[in-house]
């Protein structure tokens, strides 16, 4: 019988949110050195010499952190930030990655989605307890669109940060420039003024390399093929689209890595475009966590990048639809194992 997703009802402790948070997958591997700069865009090798430059900062800062003064008492050092910038697919979270690698342990890589909702499971102070001892933490895809998130992240950075634990963070919009897109309310304004403080901004400029030389959204396959092409893959899934998004608002975004553990590629038939903010933002979640694992994504209905709505695209969540455009088109191209 045809595997599906929304048969699976995953359970994630909270006590194991912090000891998953590494870099995905594919960037098991990755490293400085592995960073291959494209000649054309000088901001990249700049990136690179001053993403290595501050992974040695982190070292020195940790191993200060440990050490006691003459009363006994651990010494007051301030952690460092690094704030990378770019377009979609320049390789920021290649240098995020590679940032962790060289790091000194403990340490913690995670989007800013499973960063909010790391807290969300353990508790504010329990969070800062188990994150506190860290050398760095890094977080992927930084971005401000709830002005709850900006508080919250905000006062935990810096007491992260008044604790010695130096913060590097990925994103598409510049520090000072935080929210702009989205709620400009003068309230919290000072806080990612705040948050901007923390970072010496890095700018990554480039093309998306996921689409260099590739062909547009792939035609959606016919219902039948789909169905055929799913059985003969191994560990694959088949779900329907409406009956999936279902699922997805029964889960916590936290238990959606879980979710698709172990699937080999996931096949979802009559996809159409999303006008539902929720729904189209729980999408975002799924398709981070399918790039994350590499699983390639076979459809039939609309082609992909017509998931969201045109209305939609215009939004404050719009950067968040296109990175998820971006990803399901990446994961689309890979080839289905049999």
């Amino acid at each position: 019988m045809q595997a599906r997703l929304v048969d699976r009802h995953p359970e994630v402790p909270a006590d194991q949110l912090v000891a998953q948070m590494v870099p995905p997958p594919m960037f098991d591997e990755v490293s400085f050195t592995s960073y291959i700069p494209d000649p054309k865009e000088p901001s990249q090798a700049a990136a690179v010499a001053k993403a290595e430059a501050f992974a040695g900062q982190v070292a020195t800062i940790h191993k200060a952190a440990g050490k006691k003064n003459l009363f006994g008492k651990k010494k007051q050092v301030t952690g460092a930030g690094l704030y990378l910038d770019g377009g979609f697919g320049v390789g920021k979270t290649h240098l995020l990655a590679s940032v962790f690698h060289r790091a000194p342990a403990p340490k913690s890589f995670g989007t800013f989605g499973e960063l909010t909702n790391l807290v969300g499971a353990l508790g504010f102070g329990n969070a800062v307890e188990r994150l506190s001892v860290n050398s760095v933490l890094c977080i992927d895809e930084f971005e401000l669109d709830d002005p709850g998130d900006t508080m919250l992240v905000s006062r935990l950075l810096t007491e992260l940060s008044a604790a010695g634990v130096s913060i590097a963070a990925t994103s598409n919009t510049l520090p000072g420039q935080l929210g702009e897109g989205r709620f400009a309310a003068q309230d919290f304004l000072r806080e990612i003024k705040k948050l901007g403080a923390i970072f010496d901004a890095v700018r990554v400029d480039g093309p998306d390399y996921r689409h260099r030389d590739l062909p547009p959204a792939p035609e959606p396959t016919s219902p039948q093929e789909l169905v055929e092409r799913a059985a003969r893959a191994t560990g694959s899934t088949l779900d329907e689209f409406d009956a999936l998004l279902a699922h997805l608002s029964t889960l916590h975004p936290s238990k959606f890595g879980a979710l698709i553990a172990g699937v080999s590629s996931v096949f979802v038939s009559n996809v159409h475009p999303v006008t539902d903010q929720a729904v189209a933002l729980r999408i975002v979640v799924l398709a981070d966590r399918l790039y994350d694992a590499s699983i390639p994504v076979t459809v039939s209905g609309a082609k992909l990048d017509e998931i969201f709505s045109a209305e939609m695209l215009e939004g404050g969540y719009r950067k968040k639809y296109l990175r998820a455009i971006s990803r399901l088109l990446a994961l689309s191209r890979f080839e289905v194992t049999v």
